[in-house]
């Protein structure tokens, strides 16, 4: 078997795409020898402080509101273990597994950076806990993206104490302190400042944005596909894709798009079919409009990608310890640059998803689908057809629409009105989760109607990249020839799209 080259963390050079090998594609990590050499330099200023008694903020400190009361040196050691305990507050469904690792690498990442003044130990426990397939429980609810995701972090830092309960690679479900012994490793004993460093950070909400932001990427281009598709089944014209149009407004995204749309409908048959002689002047704005909707999105994901992927290797910690000896407290804990990333991301993505419903309208619409069976069916009336397909599309695009409603806009003052400013950042995040599998679902339907419209149009074909999607399309779901339930071809070819299966890039 072919070895896989550990992804080494040195807190600077964390991409997007590394987040989703080792989150999803498990690659393995391991801390770099210039993150530990920088680790040990602030370490060693940490130790000085303890050793010199100085009152310094999360060191010898309470934390929050309590940051006015001094802790005795014998008490330091207690104070970590009792700050990660008192913040696993969190509640509500359980983070996928994907979510969790990625929290976990990102957060070994930031310790790496060196401004935590950690031990190596940390992060290389947590390292050697995503190369064992152990991930803890970690609840969705209960952070709100300042002084960073402290509850879900906090889940995650029980877990490194040998305390709370770890997810192994087998499927099983143990206390984790024996689930670390049987992979053959040790629970931290943390040392002053350990605790805060590890659950102060935005590691929550960024490793579901990263994950996020990768996903909107694919379906960005499954929408191109699927539009392509569905432009095609019901007679529409490329011409309102030339590239002149789309050069005279200048919007870079919208010119990516109409290119995306130019290349998938190249060669085709069907097009050629009702060149001459078509009454009509124009298509809808389901169709012509693609680049001007789909477009902007692109826009939106680069902007987001930009604003994650620096997060990605960002000092999240307070205080930050610098090798020169300095400790300073700030705030680069606070989320509102994700969470305003991701609120824009959430409005984008719902555009996609109303804009491909419309389509998936028009496909089974008997007055607008351009001759097609009514809802695609031969037999229209003893059979439904693909009826309550464009209904579930509908609510939907619809629940997109409410969960669009930013959550970076609210704020509620937390820890005594010390914390009185803060960004709801993981409310953002799942609220973008919830939307891409909407999406991802609205596509497939999108895809299954317009494989159907095509195959009314035979012997006729589409361009070949649009027949390699119907291939696809068909992989998974069979024709509808008597009506069946469609809940099970909906979510194959959801999962399709998640998979990139449609990713014509």
């Amino acid at each position: 078997m072919t070895q896989i080259t550990p992804l080494a963390l040195d807190g600077c050079s964390l991409a997007i795409a590394d987040v989703h090998a080792v989150a999803v594609g498990r690659r393995p990590v391991a801390v770099s020898d210039a993150a530990r050499t920088r680790m040990r330099a602030t370490r060693a200023v940490v130790a000085d402080i303890v050793a010199r008694n100085e009152v310094v903020y999360g060191v010898t400190t309470g934390f929050g509101k309590l940051s006015n009361f001094s802790i005795p040196p014998e008490k330091l050691a207690q104070l970590q273990v009792n700050l990660v305990r008192s913040h696993a507050a969190g509640v509500g469904p359980e983070l996928p597994e994907r979510e969790v690792r990625a929290m976990m690498l990102l957060r070994a990442n930031v310790i790496a950076k060196g401004f935590s003044g950690a031990r190596p130990d940390l992060p290389d426990l947590l390292c050697a806990m995503l190369n064992a397939g152990l991930w803890p429980v970690v609840r969705e609810q209960g952070s709100v993206g300042a002084s960073g995701d402290l509850a879900p972090l906090a889940a995650l830092a029980v877990s490194l104490i040998g305390e709370g309960e770890l997810n192994t690679a087998d499927g099983r479900r143990l206390p984790a302190a024996q689930a670390l012994q049987f992979a053959g490793l040790t629970p931290v004993t943390l040392g002053p400042k350990e605790g805060i460093t590890l659950i102060n950070g935005t590691q929550t909400h960024t490793g579901i944005a990263a994950l996020a932001v990768a996903d909107a990427r694919t379906v960005w281009e499954s929408a191109h596909v699927a539009g392509a598709m569905s432009l095609e089944a019901l007679l529409g014209t490329p011409v309102a894709f030339d590239a002149r149009i789309h050069d005279a407004r200048g919007q870079d995204g919208q010119r990516d798009s109409a290119a995306r749309l130019r290349t998938l409908l190249d060669g085709s048959a069907l097009r050629e079919s009702h060149r001459d002689n078509d009454p009509r002047v124009q298509d809808a704005y389901a169709l012509r409009c693609m680049p001007q909707v789909h477009g902007p999105v692109l826009d939106a994901i680069r902007f987001a990608e930009g604003i994650i992927g620096r997060e990605l290797n960002a000092a999240t910690d307070n205080p930050l310890v610098f090798d020169n000896g300095e400790m300073l407290s700030g705030g680069n804990f606070h989320g509102q640059a994700v969470a305003m990333a991701l609120d824009f991301l959430a409005i984008a993505m719902t555009n996609l998803a109303t804009i491909a419903e419309r389509r998936i309208d028009r496909l089974v619409h008997p007055d607008l689908n351009e001759g097609l069976p009514p809802f695609l069916s031969a037999t229209a009336g003893v059979s439904s057809g693909f009826m309550m397909a464009q209904v579930s599309a509908a609510a939907l695009a619809s629940e997109c629409k409410v969960l669009s409603h930013p959550a970076s806009v609210d704020t509620i003052p937390t820890d005594g009105s010390k914390e009185d400013v803060v960004p709801m950042a993981m409310g953002a995040a799942w609220k973008l989760r919830r939307i891409i599998g909407n999406v991802q679902h609205i596509l497939g339907i999108e895809l299954m109607c317009a494989a159907q419209g095509l195959d009314c149009r035979r012997p006729l074909r589409s361009s070949p990249a649009v027949e390699r999607a119907h291939d696809t399309v068909r992989r998974h779901v069979a024709p509808l020839g008597e009506d069946r339930v469609l809940t099970p071809d909906i979510i194959a070819l959801a999962g399709a799209v998640a998979r990139r299966e449609f990713d014509a890039s």
